[in-house]
């Protein structure tokens, strides 16, 4: 990709207009919330169990009640969600193409929820979420052809709701994954994780995704502090105790 082209989709870092373009990062960031939909606390039982048939039994279902009631951007949105945290167990399962073509299943329904109701930021953050989801499996033509709409969703979600403790995580995952000379790496995201916490002390991924930033910097006695604290606020994270469980105690 010429040098032009990823500056434009991984520009310097500054105060939100940037949220997440850097969406092969997104992947682990889809946590979704319970006001928004009915399924929000079944689907992150599936997904802290790491259930990937359930949740794909479960997105298909979504995804088809969904077409039953075509202008119900609620259930639009259930199933784009569905998708994202299916996207996210594949990719932890290290299924880069599975989780791929979760994502764009999700974010075909998020644009459907989008273009119904336009006015809830969790939507825009679902989308871009969804959008950067899909950029791993294929890093150079995925960006080309999501990260804008990774870009533009999620800035549109933190100028909609910029007190979002969520959507600070997953801005942070994004510029945890984005390299250094890009304005990326995990001191960046750490700032992100902390700004979530102010918002929201119990979220349980910014205090994952801080351990999995510090140790990064090798910073393992602080790293496995905070994923003990992920654990805590969820214990059922099998994520959470697998990067638990491979750090060092020093």
């Amino acid at each position: 990709m010429p040098s032009a082209a990823i500056s434009w989709l991984f520009s310097a870092r500054s105060p939100r207009s940037n949220s997440l373009v850097h969406a092969n990062a997104l992947i682990l960031a889809a946590v979704f919330s319970s006001v928004a939909f009915a399924a929000s606390g079944e689907l992150e039982k599936l997904r802290n169990a790491q259930d990937r048939a359930a949740l794909e039994t479960r997105a298909q279902a979504l995804h088809a009640d969904a077409e039953k009631s075509a202008s119900d951007a609620k259930k639009w949105i259930a199933a784009a969600s569905a998708y994202s945290y299916l996207a996210e167990v594949a990719y932890e399962l290290r299924d880069k193409g599975g989780s791929m073509r979760a994502a764009e299943a999700g974010a075909r329904d998020a644009e459907r929820a989008v273009s119904i109701n336009g006015k809830v930021a969790d939507y825009y953050r679902i989308l871009g979420t969804l959008c950067g989801q899909v950029i791993p499996a294929n890093p150079i033509m995925g960006a080309l052809a999501y990260g804008r709409k990774a870009k533009d969703a999620l800035d549109k979600a933190l100028q909609m709701d910029p007190k979002s403790a969520m959507a600070h995580v997953a801005h942070g995952v994004g510029y945890y994954y984005l390299p250094a000379n890009f304005g990326g790496g995990p001191a960046n995201a750490l700032k992100d994780y902390k700004q979530a916490l102010a918002l929201d002390p119990k979220n349980a991924d910014a205090y994952l995704w801080m351990g999995v930033a510090l140790a990064k910097q090798h910073q393992n006695k602080a790293a496995r502090e905070a994923f003990t604290k992920a654990l805590q606020l969820e214990p059922d994270r099998r994520w959470a105790k697998q990067q638990l469980d491979k750090t060092p105690a020093q």
